[in-house]
């Protein structure tokens, strides 16, 4: 398989500005409202959810996106390097911007780039934005996260709290690495990559997703398989808006299916 369908969708949710952005990059495809939605080759798709405010967050995650997709193709070598180069930059960018403009001290962003190619899925991230992996009606997250929610879950498991005291704790979604301009404290980065199987859908997205339950993502996406990453992207969001959250974050989702080469998308 070297076809890659694609689709990404987003909603404001309960925020007054959108601090979300994504970016697909097709190397030797054409581009724009007339590009295929099957690619064929090498796909690299970009998600970055902003912090810093109206301004600084829109801006950082914009330029996350943007510069990482454009290092990634100036770079050479393994692809596992070229993603943690294309992140330097993109960290290196935000590094830039804020020595330039000091109001915008404090803005960074979250960001999960992953690149499919022949041999399957690699991917870079720093954050709490999920990379999730649907296979054969079952979600499995692919990414570490890099909140502090896992190590709340970690005090649910000893019994030093609760469930539901880790679900309400305020501290949940603060997270122990971003792209600031800064060193970054964690990065996961896949070892090999990753082989995908007819059916498979790979699932970026930002963290305003974990709305849904897992089993819920997994139903969402089972209903839609046949129908294409446009219809996963799109129930994926519906889903998060038909949850009614008074306090839903912005949310993006970038569906990403394998397509047979010579099979129609």
């Amino acid at each position: 398989m070297h076809a890659f369908e694609h689709a990404a969708r987003a909603t404001q949710g309960a925020r007054d500005y959108q601090e979300d952005a994504s970016a697909v990059w097709a190397p030797e495809s054409r581009s724009g409202a007339d590009a295929p939605a099957a690619e064929s080759g090498p796909l690299v798709a970009v998600l970055a959810d902003g912090m810093g405010g109206h301004v600084g967050g829109a801006l950082a995650s914009r330029m996350v996106c943007d510069s990482f997709i454009s290092a990634f193709g100036e770079l050479d070598g393994e692809r596992a390097q070229r993603l943690l180069g294309a992140l330097r930059t993109a960290n290196g960018a935000i590094a830039a911007k804020v020595k330039a403009n000091p109001m915008l001290s404090g803005m960074g962003s979250t960001l999960i780039a992953a690149v499919f190619g022949a041999q399957g899925v690699e991917w870079v991230s720093v954050g709490d934005s999920p990379l999730l992996l649907y296979r054969r009606g079952e979600i499995a997250l692919l990414n570490e996260d890099h909140s502090l929610a896992p190590e709340l879950d970690r005090l649910v498991a000893i019994g030093r709290m609760t469930a539901e005291q880790a679900k309400a704790d305020p501290r949940r979604h603060m997270l122990r690495s971003a792209v600031t301009g800064d060193e970054l404290d964690l990065v996961d980065v896949s070892r090999k990559p990753l082989e995908l199987e007819p059916g498979d859908y790979v699932i970026l997205a930002s963290d305003g997703l974990h709305t849904l339950e897992t089993a819920e993502i997994a139903r969402v996406v089972a209903a839609h398989t046949a129908d294409g990453a446009e219809a996963v992207a799109d129930a994926l969001i519906r889903a998060v808006e038909a949850m009614r959250d008074p306090h839903q974050d912005n949310t993006t989702v970038i569906a990403v299916r394998p397509v047979p080469d010579g099979a129609p998308a």
